[in-house]
């Protein structure tokens, strides 16, 4: 017996032959190859982070709504043959859904080369040991301050010693780890630093995020100040050549073990190198953050569709993606971003 509808290994019966006909690459209209898949399970969040939601939360979808992990684990397999080869879980917070841990190992069990998860760690330190044994291949932590009481007025709860245990015990187990600092306009230099010295002392990559504009967000949008990456070319002077990687920038300054990074959120200069595609937990397709979504898949899981019917749509859909995120934004009949956890991280 499996667990919240999760398939047994080996998952699914091939629909409609083996689908050697739908096996060309998944490419979009602006010769950009997609290979990363960001598949939210949850809508659900044990924080309130006051970039991402309002204090009391967001109305959650009802569970019927979300994508079984049946159904999720039905689309990666889908997805393989058109060249997809990283997925990175995500929510709300992944471990908010019962069952996480067998959904991550019913997808390795697919053959998927690289899974990833993000995570705010409050739960995740429980669950390290078998997420190194199932081969997990990082994990992106959020983590804002280092300091309690920053932190709690942050996320409007007090749990940074389970995000630090989380850390740590990544660390300790040789998990690949990135941690993800939103930029808030009110981030010290001094935080900076010291959120940047985690990288000096370990082969981690700390990376900082602008700050967008989303649902509970209200004035948090980038400041017009100093451009982060201005800010952190000042205070870190000594660092060697800034590279791409994704959609971060990262370096690494004089005696450091790990990198430092920053992804221009808001201003989104990196869409030119993006090779990812967002399921949400109720199974909306998104070509970019700021759009709409382009295919309500779940209508497609439930409705009979077949195997070929459902790559198609994926594959036309990605066919018509705008250039970059400002003119997704601009085309978008909303004045704000939905949550984060509503999007899928």
């Amino acid at each position: 017996m499996y667990r919240e509808g999760i398939p047994p290994s080996p998952p699914y019966p091939q629909q409609d032959g083996e689908l050697s006909s739908l096996s060309s690459l998944l490419c979009d209209n602006h010769g950009r190859r997609i290979r990363y898949l960001r598949l939210a399970i949850t809508d659900r969040c044990n924080l309130r982070c006051r970039y991402c939601m309002p204090e009391e939360g967001i109305a959650a979808v009802r569970h019927a709504e979300l994508l079984t992990y049946e159904e999720m684990a039905r689309l990666v397999r889908l997805l393989l043959p058109l060249g997809i080869d990283k997925v990175r879980i995500t929510g709300g917070e992944p471990f908010a859904r019962r069952d996480c841990l067998y959904f991550l190992r019913a997808l390795k069990e697919l053959g998927l080369p690289f899974l990833h998860l993000t995570t705010n760690g409050v739960e995740a330190w429980r669950y390290l040991p078998q997420l190194r044994a199932l081969g997990i291949s990082g994990i992106n932590l959020s983590l804002d301050s280092l300091d309690r009481e920053r932190f709690a007025a942050i996320t409007r709860h007090d749990h940074l010693a389970e995000a630090m245990k989380t850390l740590h015990g990544c660390l300790a187990l040789d998990i690949p780890l990135k941690i993800n600092t939103v930029a808030l306009p009110d981030l010290s230099d001094q935080e900076i630093r010291q959120l940047a010295g985690l990288a000096r002392d370990n082969p981690i990559t700390v990376r900082f995020i602008e700050p967008m504009a989303f649902a509970g967000a209200s004035g948090l949008a980038a400041p017009a100040g100093e451009p982060l990456a201005a800010r952190l070319a000042r205070l870190f002077s000594e660092a060697g050549q800034t590279w791409p990687n994704g959609v971060a920038q990262v370096f690494t300054p004089a005696g450091f073990r790990g990198k430092i990074g920053f992804i221009a959120g808001h201003s989104r200069s990196f869409c030119q190198r993006c090779d990812k595609i967002r399921v949400t937990a109720i199974g909306i397709l998104k070509n970019c953050l700021y759009d709409n979504g382009v295919v309500d898949l779940r209508r497609l899981l439930r409705g009979g569709a077949s195997d070929e019917e459902i790559v198609e749509d994926i594959s036309v859909a990605v066919g018509q993606r705008n250039i970059d995120g400002h003119l997704t934004e601009s085309r978008c009949a909303r004045r704000k971003q939905p949550s984060m956890a509503t999007i899928g991280g």
